[in-house]
């Protein structure tokens, strides 16, 4: 027994060097739903922001040696999306479609393992086309749970799937506030509601949730003063209720972290507050560049926010940053891209992101 556990610890271990993805949503008091996510990762991924148009006919295959014909679909909704077009064809890992459903998929090493597809299925689809499929053809969360039970999603090692594999889980949320977290476990399909209102990386999201319970003592409000005697001993400064808050970049410390950020943040008014609100909290768990290290082989590899996108679900605008413009964030209405017959695509670090403005008239005579 001592030899299994010993054999889980090293490999829950080798997870915390895994990539890093935080995805946290809200809904203010107007309504309004933001979602936003970071995206670590140690290697260029080619991230193409690209849209695929209503009327899109994607191609559903299964996995080559079965036979089986490739299924044709023709989506139903309009999507703007997140593509690693290091992959060759794509793969949509984050977006929104025109009727404010939204996905960002978190990378879930150690724990995925996709379903078996059979000869006798009819419907499937490979993980690399999964996020395509899934925001091209449904407009709600209701919509996305009761679909996910009729088609098989499936892996293999013939997927051409860059540096590293697509075991991934995914958050979806839409416009209504509502959000489930879909994971593959031992080839069985699990659909949680996100209660957290946050995702980031391995372990499972049920781990995750049991883990909040180590951090019941965390509290917006520290102790101000305590008595010591004949000693009157006063706090030298805010935050202490959060002493134990955990500060590194692991995934169950990002969920912590993130979690207890979203739920006790001063509740945003509008939309306007609630992309504010994401922005501060997607803060406190952006990677720097040299910060998060790992071995692969002789090679020492960093993994890094790449970028940050916030989406309002409500008013369909996608407002998104990558490393190099940290300080600027570019925002894009989607309506007229949403409106689009022909796809459109563009490298996320070739965006037109605006100059910094320079303020120093405010200050001159």
């Amino acid at each position: 027994m001592l030899r299994i556990a010993m054999a889980g610890l090293m490999v829950f271990a080798s997870l915390q060097q895994a990539l890093a993805c935080t995805a946290v949503d809200i809904m203010a008091a107007d309504k309004t739903v933001i979602a936003g996510r970071t995206m670590e990762w140690a290697f260029d991924m080619k991230w193409t922001l690209k849209s695929q148009p209503k009327g899109t006919e994607l191609t559903l295959t299964a996995p080559a040696e079965l036979g089986l014909p490739p299924v044709k679909v023709v989506t139903t909704q309009a999507v703007v999306g997140i593509s690693a077009e290091i992959i060759p064809g794509g793969a949509i890992l984050e977006g929104q479609n025109a009727s404010g459903l939204g996905m960002s998929g978190n990378f879930l090493p150690g724990f995925t393992q996709y379903q078996a597809v059979t000869k006798a299925d009819k419907s499937y689809v490979s993980i690399l086309g999964f996020g395509a499929w899934v925001l091209g053809m449904h407009a709600s969360v209701a919509e996305v749970r009761a679909a996910l039970p009729g088609i098989k999603v499936w892996a293999d090692p013939s997927l051409p799937s860059g540096p590293t594999p697509p075991t991934i889980h995914m958050v979806f949320t839409d416009r209504t506030g509502a959000g489930i977290v879909v994971e593959y476990v031992g080839g069985e399909l699990r659909i949680h509601d996100n209660v957290a209102h946050v995702l980031t990386n391995a372990p499972t999201y049920d781990w995750h949730l049991i883990n909040i319970r180590n951090y019941l003592n965390l509290s917006t409000v520290g102790v101000s003063e305590r008595n010591l005697g004949t000693a009157n001993v006063t706090a030298i400064g805010q935050g202490g209720g959060m002493l134990g808050m955990p500060g590194d970049y692991s995934p169950p410390a990002r969920f912590v972290r993130a979690a207890f950020l979203r739920h006790f943040i001063t509740a945003p008014k509008t939309g306007a507050e609630a992309r504010q609100a994401i922005g501060h909290i997607l803060n406190t768990v952006d990677i720097p560049m040299g910060i998060a290290q790992s071995k692969d082989g002789g090679q020492l590899i960093s993994d890094y926010t790449q970028w940050v996108s916030i989406k309002d679900l409500t008013n369909n605008t996608l407002t998104i940053s990558d490393y190099a413009h940290r300080l600027i964030y570019l925002t894009i209405d989607l309506a007229p891209i949403f409106a689009q017959t022909a796809p459109s695509a563009k490298l996320v670090t070739d965006l037109p992101y605006p100059a910094v403005i320079d303020g120093t008239a405010a200050l001159k005579n």
